[in-house]
């Protein structure tokens, strides 16, 4: 089976199990799949590359996903690679054959694609995700993905709800949605809200749908009624939150400030309780000073993010926050680890809340590990089939990991 190296987001982590089931018999082939959404991502992603030349030294190497859309002509100068193909043909299978041109690249502003491989390409998988939407109609003064993925397109609504029937038919237990920008999904007047509820009402035997990073700006009345009261669509809420400082957020072009997010935490939980949250943030973005940094320190306690994906600044040419001043690599490196910190205390202390509480819990493919409703990390004492939703009782808190005993 072909070999897929990813780096970034979930939406590539979708698009990489497609290419993977899309070429099975190509033992022969390692594909890159890229990142570039920090020039911290493009350097790993050449770090990725080499390594992985130097392990697979006779096969064929192709790099694609968002790093090979933007920086061609830096990957295929790189000897390690023998072809560099762009987010359009990433899921073409001519792509990857050897008589293929070397660097295929084609712009994404106008392009319309499907990713219908996606219905095969989970089979030792308990979760599948589904790509519902890709691209971005918004311009943050920080992000180069805009250029990378195009304008936002969305999959009709019928598309996805068959995709979503055969993943539960071949035995997925938990679907989670993904885009680049899945609030912004639209068909034909339908937006995530309504996309949720025809999925629901579709697919009867699904049991758990999750949502990836949403936009604090976009949620509507209805989704937010499914992620406050809709007991299949999960208790858990990942924010594109990026700062939790009004003038950093403003200088970001954010559409949301602090008060927005912690109101909306604050609302969903008077209702569901059971919620955990998670948001991606940046430290140390242009001009942020102490007082700023503080800001988004004391947002994780405020909020009780528990799950927080922390990225130190790092500039992309071409965009509006690389032309601002710049804060100290070294003093962005430590704010974020700062951050980190924090969401791990209160990550802690949400999982020594859940000792000796009934919990459901998905597993996953190794038989002893697994996610509950709101994304805590689970340990079985003894295996048990992949795929099944238990009714589990966490024991104790091993680091970020509860150990259960199935009941």
């Amino acid at each position: 089976m072909t070999t897929v190296a990813t780096l970034g987001c979930r939406l590539n982590i979708a698009e990489s199990e497609a290419i993977r089931a899309m070429l099975p018999d190509r033992s022969d082939l390692v594909v890159v799949n890229g990142c570039a959404v920090t020039a911290e991502a493009v350097r790993q992603t050449g770090r990725t590359v080499r390594r992985l030349r130097r392990e697979r030294p006779d096969d064929r190497l192709v790099l694609t996903g968002c790093a090979a859309q933007l920086e061609p002509d830096r990957f295929a100068a790189m000897p390690e690679v023998d072809a560099v193909v762009g987010n359009v043909g990433k899921l073409d299978p001519q792509s990857y054959a050897p008589g293929a041109p070397r660097v295929r690249v084609s712009g994404v502003i106008d392009v319309m694609r499907t990713a219908p491989h996606l219905t095969a390409a989970f089979s030792e998988q308990s979760r599948a995700f589904v790509e519902v939407q890709t691209g971005c109609d918004h311009r943050c003064t920080f992000c180069i993905i805009p250029f990378a993925r195009g304008d936002s397109r969305s999959l009709p609504a019928g598309a996805i709800v068959d995709m979503v029937a055969r993943l539960v038919d071949a035995g997925h237990g938990e679907i989670v949605l993904t885009g680049v920008d899945l609030t912004s999904y639209q068909d034909d007047g339908l937006r995530l809200g309504d996309l949720i509820e025809a999925i629901l009402a579709g697919v009867p035997g699904l049991s758990r749908l999750r949502l990836s990073s949403i936009d604090p700006a976009e949620i509507d009345d209805r989704l937010f009624a499914l992620l406050a009261g809709e007991a299949r669509v999960m208790p858990h809420l990942h924010l594109s939150a990026q700062a939790g400082d009004d003038m950093i957020l403003k200088r970001m072009k954010r559409r949301h400030r602090r008060a927005d997010m912690i109101r909306l935490v604050d609302r969903l939980r008077a209702t569901r309780s059971a919620l955990t949250v998670g948001a991606d943030l940046i430290a140390g973005f242009p001009t942020e000073n102490d007082a700023m940094a503080a800001n988004s320190l004391s947002l994780i306690a405020e909020a009780g993010i528990a799950f927080a994906h922390v990225f130190p600044y790092s500039p992309r040419p071409g965009t509006p926050a690389a032309r601002m001043p710049q804060v100290a690599p070294g003093v962005a490196k430590a704010r974020a680890a700062a951050l980190r910190a924090a969401s791990a205390n209160v990550r802690a202390a949400m999982l020594d809340r859940l000792v000796g509480t009934r919990q459901s819990m998905l597993v996953e493919r190794s038989g002893l590990t697994g996610h509950g409703e709101g994304f805590a990390a689970f340990r079985l004492l003894s295996p048990q089939p992949a795929g099944t939703i238990l009714t589990v009782v966490p024991r104790r808190r091993d680091g970020d990991t509860l150990i259960v005993e199935a009941e």
